[in-house]
């Protein structure tokens, strides 16, 4: 007998939670938000619709089906089953914090706050999860499948993004490593795909990335490169104030990753991270030595449209 499906609601803590978190009661947080030229009211108005949201979400779950909610703090220690339905309520943001965690269940995004979010993730309102939710486990929505990219170094650490992976230095200090672009193969690269590097980082994104922090360099830089589609089996790639020496060089600076390609690191700092959607917290730690590759991901987001 098979599981009945499990439906898994993901917020977070709103403004107004984590206010009272740090000054104890209402008054106090309302003091604080005025001495600085802000209402609470905005603030609380915000809160109860996403609370609001949340529990017309719930609501909306099949009387049969198993139900549990899940928040974003806690997201690294849930475990998902394959029978989940996952319903993101809240920011498009949220949508890209769980992707990682996921194996290819069905995603739906509510958005709590119609007009405030851009809605390319959380694409619905929560009146609709009644129609939405079965059609999600039945498997007869909509699905788009959104490209993910991942980053997997040589002692297996592995790490999943939506929107880009940074690799890095931890601080402001300047990141050293050899860049090698080419096929996964394995076969050595040839001498003008590679090259010895000292920079603040390199950005490697998707079409969902390319929306965010990924347009702003690629648009900063007046790149030529074309810009993936969330969809697109494609990756872009920055790296961030290459800086020219006569040990490091700039001349590999962008470029586009087809499936079979794959971007390859070996650092040469003593300590270089990397994180993706901008989880500095849950980051793989990489020291002198080590490499990393990052291409696309096997698995996809599956975001019921």
């Amino acid at each position: 007998m098979s599981l009945a499906p499990r439906a898994v609601l993901v917020h977070r803590a709103t403004e107004y939670e984590e206010l009272l978190a740090r000054h104890g009661t209402h008054g106090q947080a309302d003091f604080f938000l005025s001495s600085r030229g802000r209402s609470i009211q905005e603030v609380t108005e915000r809160h109860h619709r996403a609370r609001r949201a949340l529990a017309d979400v719930a609501a909306a779950v099949p009387l049969a089906w198993r139900q549990t909610r899940v928040e974003r703090a806690d997201l690294d220690r849930f475990l998902f089953g394959p029978e989940d339905v996952v319903v993101v309520v809240g920011q498009d943001g949220l949508v890209a914090n769980t992707a990682k965690y996921l194996s290819g269940q069905p995603v739906v995004g509510i958005d709590t706050d119609p007009g405030r979010n851009p809605g390319v993730l959380v694409r619905h309102r929560a009146a609709d999860a009644v129609k939405l939710l079965p059609a999600a486990a039945s498997g007869t929505g909509a699905v788009d499948e959104l490209t993910m990219v991942e980053a997997v170094a040589d002692d297996t650490q592995r790490l999943l993004a939506l929107n880009e992976i940074y690799l890095g230095p931890p601080g402001h200090q300047t990141a050293r490593y050899r860049l090698s672009t080419g096929a996964e193969a394995g076969r050595t690269e040839p001498e003008a795909s590679s090259e010895t590097q000292a920079s603040s980082g390199v950005l490697v994104g998707t079409g969902t990335g390319a929306t965010g922090w990924l347009r702003s360099v690629w648009q900063q830089r007046g790149s030529d490169l074309p810009l993936p589609g969330p969809a697109d089996p494609q990756l872009i790639w920055f790296v961030r104030e290459a800086w020219p020496s006569p040990a490091t060089g700039t001349a590999l600076v962008e470029g586009v990753l087809a499936p079979a390609e794959r971007l390859r690191l070996t650092v040469e700092s003593d300590r270089l991270v990397a994180f993706g959607d901008g989880i500095e917290t849950d980051a793989l730690e990489l020291t002198w030595g080590q490499t990393i590759r990052l291409g696309i991901a096997g698995t996809a987001l599956r975001l019921i449209d």
